[in-house]
């Protein structure tokens, strides 16, 4: 809950001077007891977030939010904590726009998730969203996911259609999911994949032209049942990346990793990414 709540701070969504929601509203709205909202709330009072916690009165976001969310110390988050409240705030813009380098779609298409039902609740409404998407190929040897030790060309490949399987999933079901909003409430929607002859070691989000949150994928040991076969492999779990966030306008280090990284993201899609379809 303090993630959360220090990453809508973060955002603007809560902005310094306003007063936070109640710790009624609060526990109804994480499903916890007042005890959690409590302790949640003297973790951002600790960290110099909040101030005026006062007994039967809702804190107030502080007025030096901005200069601690400036500070080099802000620290990284996991992915599945940090994403979705950067994205929810991102659509609350008239025109979305999301660049993604990513070796499957599922945290995108997770962390996605509350933006699209603050628009089905009618909270925001965008009148256009872009999402580019830049994920490996299916014809290159992939550095990961992949089988330990030497499981023959059978275990490769059912790796391989794991990966695969996956990939295209997530992706359809993010098309799925965005292209709705054309139907449902008449906004321009466009969804592209492109695919890379190479795996990438980081993952990248780049929001709206203003933000990037990067991670790199850390790899570790894993077992699968794949194909009714137990098949041990590295991988890396993406949800968990830890991501770094960089906000142009924040110094000259933010900003100029914010543009740096749209030029390699347009770099290579326009240049070695080739079609990307979402199947076999």
């Amino acid at each position: 809950m303090a993630d959360v709540l220090r990453s809508r701070i973060r955002s603007g969504e809560l902005r310094p001077g306003q007063r936070m929601p109640t710790q009624a509203q609060l526990a109804d709205e994480f499903g916890v007891e007042r005890g959690a909202v409590r302790q949640a709330l003297s973790t951002l009072r600790s960290e110099q977030l909040l101030t005026n916690m006062t007994k039967g009165s809702p804190a107030t976001v502080a007025d030096t939010v901005t200069h601690a969310f400036a500070s080099p110390e802000v620290r990284p988050q996991p992915t599945m904590v940090a994403l979705g409240p950067r994205i929810a705030e991102a659509f609350t813009h008239p025109h979305v726009e999301i660049d993604a380098i990513c070796l499957t779609s599922v945290s995108l298409t997770l962390a996605i998730g509350e933006a699209l039902r603050q628009v089905h609740a009618g909270r925001t409404k965008p009148a256009k969203v872009d999402v580019r998407v830049l994920m490996p190929s299916r014809r290159i040897d992939l550095a990961f996911p992949v089988p330990i030790g030497e499981p023959g060309d059978h275990g490769r490949q059912s790796v391989r259609r794991y990966w695969l399987a996956q990939r295209n999933a997530q992706g359809q079901v993010l098309r799925h999911n965005l292209l709705a909003l054309r139907t449902s409430h008449g906004i321009d929607v466009q969804v592209a994949f492109r695919a890379l002859p190479f795996t990438p070691p980081v993952k990248l989000y780049l929001l709206n032209g203003a933000e990037a949150l990067f991670a790199y994928y850390t790899l570790a040991k894993r077992g699968e049942e794949i194909d009714h076969e137990y098949l041990e492999m590295y991988d890396a779990q993406g949800t968990q990346s830890m991501l770094f966030a960089f906000d142009q306008g924040a110094g000259l280090r933010d900003t100029t990793f914010v543009e740096q990284s749209h030029l390699w993201f347009n770099a290579l899609w326009n240049t070695i990414s080739s079609e990307l379809t979402l199947k076999g």
